[in-house]
């Protein structure tokens, strides 16, 4: 049972991550929310490397809003189709898909990258 907001997260989150996994192709985005910024990576699984990174606090601001993390998707899709990434499975790390993740998502999309 969970006790707490983040203990539930990461329940919930252990179960996304049994069903969906990376590969070379089809890398996995997982993203992470703090208090004052979000953060997302492109991962292989399989070999256990990140192919690429962006978050809120390489773009200089102070708080994660939604303007700033559909940037940090964009910034992601960026580099992503830079490295030949055009295909990517969506961990959305057992936050709701709402607000900041689906701005995020969103970005990510117009940024490129299909999922």
């Amino acid at each position: 049972m969970a006790f707490n907001k983040n203990s539930r997260r990461l329940r919930i989150k252990k179960g996304i991550r049994r069903k969906i996994s990376g590969t070379d192709s089809r890398p996995r985005l997982s993203v992470f929310k703090s208090n004052t910024g979000i953060y997302a990576q492109l991962v292989d699984d399989l070999k256990g490397h990140t192919l690429a990174q962006a978050s809120s606090k390489e773009l200089g601001a102070k708080n994660s809003t939604i303007s700033v993390s559909k940037e940090v998707g964009m910034k992601l899709a960026e580099r992503a189709v830079a490295k030949g990434v055009s295909a990517v499975v969506f961990d959305r790390s057992g936050y709701i898909y709402h607000g900041n993740v689906k701005a995020l998502a969103d970005g990510a999309r117009e940024g490129g990258l299909k999922f």
